[in-house]
């Protein structure tokens, strides 16, 4: 059992058919959030076709969420899928993250950092 499967109800920001929606427990910004399967699904490409179109949605759901306690200016959305890509918890999980003017120097880029060198062309 993954440890998203252990997470209370109450801490739930909200709720769908097919996912929830909390705060992550180490932010990399103020708001940062994840959208969580709530069946146990490895990642992105397990998902079924209805369950795409459902976190398309909830997706825009963590934005308005994000955007009633925060004033971001823009926004990374992120998905790891398999170990060399990063993903740690095994149990699909979409990040929501809120970017901020001056939260990097040189925001250019964004994703492509996350393979050594190749953020900058």
């Amino acid at each position: 059992m993954s440890v998203f499967s252990n997470i209370p109800e109450d801490l739930h920001l909200y709720r769908s058919t097919r996912f929830f929606i909390i705060e992550d427990k180490y932010p990399v910004s103020p708001g940062h959030l994840l959208i969580i399967s709530r069946d146990e699904k490895l990642d992105y490409f397990k998902l079924t076709d209805e369950e795409k179109k459902e976190l398309t949605e909830l997706i825009s759901k963590a934005s308005q969420l994000i955007e009633e306690k925060y004033n971001p200016d823009g926004y990374n959305i992120g998905m790891n899928c398999g170990e060399v890509a990063g993903q740690t918890v095994m149990h699909f999980h979409c990040h929501v993250i809120p970017r901020y003017k001056g939260d990097m120097d040189d925001p250019r880029g964004g994703v492509r950092h996350s393979v050594i060198g190749k953020g900058y062309y």
